[in-house]
Parts: C-alpha cells; structure tokens; sequence
C-alpha cells in the first residue's frame, strides 16, 4: 500500500465518524435530536486529538444543497462522500490517484438509534452551540452543534476507544461544487480486500485510534 495512502486510512477513520454515523441514523419517533447536517455552505477547521501521532488538524467542508461533505486531510488528500450514498471517493493528490470508498461498508455496527439530552449550551471558535449527549449501551459521547447543524465539538468513548475533536475555525460561505467532483484523469484504485466492518463506526466526533 503507497505509504501516502497508509496516512491518509488513518486519518479517514477520525474525520469521517465526525457527522456520518448520525447522520445516515434513522431518528428515534418524536425523539428531541439536534440537527445532523449544516443547513448552508461551510467549511469548519478541527484540531483532532486521539491519534498516536498527536493532535492533527482537519478542514471539513459542506456543500449543503447536495448533501456532500469533503474532508481535507492535512494537505496529503481529500475525501468526498454523501451520507445517504454507500460510496464516496478519496484522492491522492501528489500521486494523482482517486480510490472509492464504501462509506456505509465502513460504518456498518453502527447503532441504528440512540438516546439524545440536552446538556447545556457553550461557545465554540466564536459560534453558539447546543450541547448533546448522546448514548447507546456503553457508548456515549457528546457533542456542541449549532441551531443550524454544524457540529463545533465533540468527545467520547465507544467500543473502548475515545477521542476528540474542536473547532479553531468556522467560514461561513458558498462552496465551490467543483471541490465535490470526482478528479478526471486520475489513476482509479481499488480499496484493499477485506476492509473490517464498522472501520469508520463510532459516535460522532469519536475518532478511532
């Protein structure tokens, strides 16, 4: 496996759990839940912590008329996935390769719903937030999510692993569609056979190590 592909796995394990697991969750009947995906364009800059290699920083952005999310991660390659889709795509950029990736294989063990309290309110990188927290058996976690569903904080535990994320920086803003489209004239590769259920799974903003 390239060695910048080796960096790039890892990394997609932390950012992704982000805002996929609850999103692509069916909500409980009549359950008070927050918002799951930012209502308008953004693009919100994280400082992920829980990795062995120390803390990293990871832009996310929002494309929010056609429910696609790119991650940006640490100028080694970006990911594109919709949550409603069971694809998305990751691109290599120094090596000009583009690698699909079966979002919802990868989060498959996800609990399909959970229990939701509100846990308060705080600011985050100069933005309001609801503060959630979010259980399923022995997984918990919370979260700090604006009114309109931009997550600005979150830390837990699941499958006894923890993590964090925060936001530094949030730019409120028209996004380019055409940082959304699959790169033409890149070399197509193949994710590595036996890719483990649930690589990706994890409450939101629970990174795994």
């Amino acid at each position: 496996m390239p060695a910048t592909r080796r960096r790039l796995m890892p990394l997609l394990a932390l950012v992704l759990p982000l805002v996929l697991p609850l999103a692509v969750a069916p909500p409980a009947a009549a359950q008070d839940r927050p918002l799951l995906f930012p209502a308008r364009d953004v693009a919100v800059t994280y400082r992920v912590t829980g990795t062995q290699a120390g803390p990293r920083e990871v832009t996310l952005s929002w494309l929010a008329a056609r429910h696609l999310l790119r991650a940006d991660l640490g100028g080694t390659g970006y990911v594109v996935a919709d949550p409603r889709a069971p694809r998305g795509f990751m691109v290599m950029e120094q090596m000009r390769m583009v690698m699909d990736v079966p979002v919802n294989q990868a989060l498959a063990g996800l609990p399909a719903s959970g229990r939701f309290r509100r846990a308060g309110q705080d600011r985050v990188a100069g933005h309001a937030c609801q503060i959630w927290h979010y259980e399923e058996g022995n997984d918990r976690g919370t979260a700090c999510i604006t009114a309109d569903g931009v997550t600005l904080r979150a830390e837990g535990r699941a499958r006894g692993e923890s993590g964090r994320v925060e936001a530094t920086r949030v730019a409120y803003g028209a996004q380019d569609p055409a940082r959304f489209v699959r790169p033409q004239g890149y070399q197509a590769m193949q994710l590595p056979q036996g890719l483990p259920p649930g690589l990706l799974q994890g409450l939101a903003g629970v990174p795994r190590r």
